[in-house]
This record gives C-alpha cells, structure tokens and sequence, in this order.
C-alpha cells in the first residue's frame, strides 16, 4: 500500500471516496482486491485528486478462476494471507475521517459487494453515469477510453497502471470525478447517479448510433419497454422532453444536506 503523504490538517477534510474492486470468478466472483483514492475539496472550492489513496489484497475464500487472473493477474498465493472481505471492509468504505459519497464507474458493480451493512447511509457517485450527461458527445464511456479520450490534466500514467486492478483504476477515476465535479454540481452527480443511465445514443438495433430526437414517438414507445433499464429511461426522458414535462428529479433533500 502507497504510504499516505497527505498533509494532517487534510485528514479530516470531508473527502469523495472513489472505489474499485477486483473480483476472483468462478461463479461465486468474492473480492480478491480493493483500491482507493479520495478526492478533496480545497479552500477555494475546487475539487482536487489528492495524495490519499491505498489498496488492499482480500482472500476471497475459494480459488481465484484462471480466465479471471488473466485479467488482473492477482494470484491464489497472493491473496491467501489477506483478509476477508467482511474484515477488511469497514476500515476502507468507513473510515475516521468524513467521506461524503463513495465512488465508482459502473457504481452497481462495486455496490453489490459494497452493501449498506458496510457502507451505512453514505450516497454513491457513478463516474459512468455521470460521464454519459457531461460528455454525450463521446464515442465511449469505460473508465480506460476516458482516459485517452479526455486525457485528464496531472494524471500520472505510471500511477494509472496496470489497468485491471483496483488502486490504479480507482486512481483514473478520481480523475474523471474531478473533471465531471469541475462541469457539473455535486447535487447533480448524486441525482444522476441515482437514476438509470441516460445514453445519449441508441445503443443497439436498427438505429444503434442514433440521437434519441432522430426517433419518432412510436419508437421511443416501443424503446421505453425495453428490457434494459437505461435504455427504458433514456427513451422516456425524450419523450418527456418532446412533451415538455420534467424527467422525475428524485433525493434534492439529500443534495441539499451534503450541500
């Protein structure tokens, strides 16, 4: 684990907690790994990637799959005097000083380990999400395209791999947290973050790579049964802005306190 150089007057500053985990497969998928990286806000408002950052090996109590160590090449013997994840948990999504959201891109993923058992009331922030609002006019969306797509400004490239475990992925995230937070409220992360995606294009199907406008009505109709919940949501939110009525704003009373 990096050793912490953050200043201690930043120690109790309330902090954004991005998160990423490794998982070992085979079916049951535990967590194998955890990676962090806080993001402070500073006097002058500005949101910044700061030096507090750590992972952690867990034992995920059976054999990591070999199709799953291709990924991220954590081994057996490697996690096999770490922790368990319920041990190791708490100290990271919990820890003394102040966090006001935990983060992650694809938050769903990471929030099916990270229960509120673990967590306690803190909100989640998801990069995913709120990328596909702030910047609809990109190609892609994964964590890594971010990355050589926008090129966020002091990204260490060395401290950003190897892609595929959870101290370095958590590391790019932070900034893309940083920039989304320099676009767009924080109220307005946490709101998006709660909703489905709202994909800027059709994603598949005879109009894969369309605008939601190049749709007609009866289209967006069919699409808003959708099986798939973004895409369910997506084709509302046009219908309802061709309507001129309000996509539902839902937890202004959360934003508001963490305001």
């Amino acid at each position: 684990m990096p050793v912490d150089q953050t200043p201690p007057a930043l120690l109790a500053e309330p902090c954004l907690r991005v998160i990423d985990l490794e998982t070992a497969g085979n079916g049951r998928d535990d967590v194998c790994e955890i990676g962090w990286q806080d993001v402070i806000r500073r006097d002058d408002g500005r949101w910044v990637v700061s030096q507090r950052r750590g992972s952690m090996l867990i034992n995920p109590g059976h054999p990591i799959s070999a199709d799953t160590m291709a990924i991220h090449h954590i081994r057996d013997e490697d996690a096999a005097g770490a922790p368990f994840w319920k041990e190791a948990a708490p100290s990271v999504l919990r820890p003394e000083h102040p966090i006001l959201a935990l983060v992650a891109h694809r938050a769903a993923f990471e929030q099916r380990y990270c229960t509120p058992r673990l967590t306690g009331a803190t909100p989640w922030i998801c990069t995913w999400k709120c990328a596909l609002r702030v910047w609809p006019e990109l190609p892609r969306f994964s964590n890594q395209m971010l990355r050589y797509l926008r090129r966020p400004e002091g990204l260490d490239h060395a401290l950003g791999l190897p892609a595929h475990r959870a101290l370095p992925d958590a590391y790019v995230t932070a900034h893309h947290l940083r920039d989304l937070l320099e676009a767009a409220p924080l109220g307005d992360l946490l709101r998006w973050s709660r909703e489905p995606g709202l994909l800027p294009r059709v994603p598949n199907g005879p109009e894969r790579g369309k605008s939601w406008d190049r749709l007609s009505l009866e289209r967006l109709a069919e699409l808003a049964r959708d099986r798939d919940g973004d895409i369910r949501f997506s084709a509302e939110t046009e219908i309802a802005r061709r309507q001129g009525t309000d996509p539902v704003q839902a937890g202004e009373a959360d934003q508001r306190r963490l305001l």
